[in-house]
């Protein structure tokens, strides 16, 4: 075994720096440097993978985009994203530019533009992990009994956690030790963090997420989603072009089997696919706020336009009935997985455009406007909880928060979903429909539901769909709320 660690380190041979005033040549160069340095890590790998000893250590780098402006430029006080606020020297690490290539191009474009100063491509400083290298690739050689006979961090670098981290969407880190400040939210690294959990998590890859994402907590909707996924396909004008199933198994032809997983992931998730992601994903994140927040942790690398919550609640008012909705416009935030990210004094408002897209989805569903629409949906706070079973304890507690609070529906989700949506810059939205009221008796069991409960429930996800659409169809700069971002914001979204 290899143990000295003053190895020689070999790297890919050395690039100059290229400036680009074209974002579209600037994505090409990010994939070239990438490719490259992807290739260089596995090539040596399976090299020591067949049996050929070494006396190296191998080491390849990010791309990185670095950009710099010398003035205060005037920029277009409506937009939220797109340029910097100050003069300065400004520098992202960038991974797995083909899977961005959509989202690169649109980013980079705008800070040209914003700016008219070039935007620079070159290998970081960062070393790529070689287990981050190896994900998704087919042509990585293994030995027969999968062991090595040497220890990989002697040889390759490897995930350093002490710098994969949130301090940039906290607000905690706004200049880097080089003196430079970030260009977008995430670092290289823990972009490949979540890339690798999501496709542990989801049992889909990360290619296949789209940019409207629905999230639920009952099997239900997976049923009615592939229902309505399987009559899209049908529809050769709907624009919607596969669906992809946990295991990664597409379909384009409706009528199409989908084979079982033996065991189906902790979250299994679902995407409607459209031309550049434009489509719709709904996860199944199951009941509780660790779940709804490792979920939006990692789905936020992949920057989608919105997340909406759509799943069941407990209504708290008695004019309530099972079967109606709640549209959250504020959160009562009892979760406490989010307190040392984001303090629960930190408000998370309500985004208009996401609000008028559920209510307008809402009418056009039910077919109900103005004041009827009211006597099946409610406007109120959403309280969320940690206690599934809050309902045992001393109710003079609870129950009085939740009075003083005016809140109107409990889960155990929805605002872990919102509070992340605003630290991580993703318009977010809340549409519940009614599954129990444990205050006046009407609890979630066997042969309960109604008539009335069981064709709302059937609505509920068209709804979430519909908003979906409604948003598709709005300006991406109308979508990203100027709400969302902080004092000293990062260019990208």
């Amino acid at each position: 075994m290899i143990s000295d660690t003053n190895l020689h380190i070999v790297t890919p041979p050395t690039v100059a720096p290229q400036s680009f005033t074209d974002a579209n040549e600037a994505v090409a160069c990010l994939e070239e440097l990438y490719s490259e340095a992807n290739n260089f890590l596995i090539n040596a790998f399976n090299g020591l993978a067949s049996g050929t000893e070494t006396q190296v250590r191998y080491r390849a780098f990010y791309p990185e985009i670095r950009f710099t402006t010398t003035r205060h430029d005037q920029i277009d006080s409506r937009l939220s994203y797109g340029h910097v606020t100050e003069p300065g020297v400004y520098a992202s690490t960038i991974t797995q530019p083909v899977l961005f290539r959509h989202y690169l191009r649109q980013q980079i474009g705008l800070l040209i533009q914003s700016h008219g100063v070039p935007v620079t491509i070159a290998p970081s400083n960062t070393p790529i992990p070689l287990h981050f290298a190896m994900a998704g690739r087919g042509d990585v050689s293994l030995p027969e009994n999968g062991e090595l006979a040497l220890s990989l961090r002697d040889i390759f670098d490897v995930p350093d956690l002490a710098t994969t981290n949130d301090d940039i969407v906290n607000g905690e880190r706004s200049v880097s030790d080089d003196g430079t400040r970030p260009l977008a939210l995430f670092t290289a690294q823990r972009v490949d963090y979540s890339l690798a959990r999501l496709a542990h998590y989801t049992a889909t890859e990360p290619a296949h997420f789209q940019n409207h994402i629905l999230f639920t907590n009952y099997q239900f909707y997976v049923d009615e989603f592939e229902a309505f996924a399987r009559a899209q396909l049908r529809d050769p004008d709907s624009g919607y072009t596969a669906f992809v199933a946990p295991g990664n198994v597409a379909i384009t032809d409706p009528d199409a089997t989908i084979p079982a997983l033996p065991r189906l992931p902790q979250m299994p998730t679902y995407h409607l696919k459209r031309a550049h992601g434009a489509g719709i994903t709904l996860v199944n994140i199951g009941v509780g706020p660790s779940n709804a927040k490792t979920a939006t942790d990692h789905i936020a690398v992949l920057r989608p336009h919105a997340w909406l919550m759509v799943g069941h609640c407990a209504g708290l008012r008695n004019s309530q009935a099972l079967g109606d909705f709640v549209l959250a416009h504020a959160y009562l935030r009892e979760d406490n997985v989010l307190d040392a990210d984001l303090p629960v004094w930190v408000p998370i408002p309500a985004l208009a455009e996401i609000q008028i897209a559920l209510q307008d989805a809402v009418a056009q569903v039910t077919e109900l406007e103005g004041y009827a629409l009211k006597k099946i949906m409610r406007t109120g706070t959403v309280a969320t909880i940690d206690n599934r079973n809050w309902e045992l304890r001393d109710q003079s507690g609870p129950v009085q928060r939740l009075s003083q609070s005016r809140a109107i529906a409990l889960d155990m989700e929805s605002a872990t979903i919102a509070a992340n949506g605003f630290r991580f810059r993703v318009p977010y939205g809340t549409l519940l429909c009614v599954s129990d009221k444990p205050l006046h008796g009407e609890l979630k069991l066997p042969g309960m539901a109604s008539s009335f409960y069981k064709t709302q429930v059937a609505r509920h996800l068209q709804i979430g769909i519909r908003a979906m659409e409604l948003l598709r169809e709005m300006p991406l700069e109308k979508i990203h709320s100027r709400k969302l971002r902080s004092f000293n914001e990062t260019a990208f979204l």
